[in-house]
């Protein structure tokens, strides 16, 4: 089972420049979520599974105070909160970033599992 959250608009400070990270940015961001084995059973208690509406608020809120020059290292981290804070067997960050005039936007994609 997947939990999908696709295309959650954030505003983070990420660019090569210090211009660039100067301000926040809009970026979209999507994170597919495998529960772990304890947390996989198909019942109707919120308890038994991941919160998704938990992890977009973390998501919103974790480039509060933060930079990143690289989409590859911020997509990373991303990547390890997820993991260690939501007890997951498996998660896949996509961070979108639109400044390409010529690109509909420019991605990094990573998929992580738990240790």
């Amino acid at each position: 089972m997947l939990i999908i959250i696709a295309d959650l608009e954030v505003f983070y400070r990420v660019g090569v420049s210090d211009t660039e990270r100067a301000r926040p940015q809009r970026l979209l961001l999507t994170v597919e979520l495998e529960p772990g084995e304890n947390r996989s059973t198909m019942t109707d208690d919120l308890s038994d599974t991941v919160d998704y509406y938990e992890v977009s608020r973390d998501l919103l809120q974790f480039g509060e105070h933060r930079s990143w020059r690289l989409l590859e290292k911020l997509a990373s981290d991303l990547a390890d909160e997820l993991l260690a804070r939501y007890r997951l067997k498996a998660v896949t960050v996509e961070v979108k970033k639109f400044v390409l005039p010529e690109a509909r936007h420019v991605a990094v994609r990573l998929c992580r599992t738990a240790a």
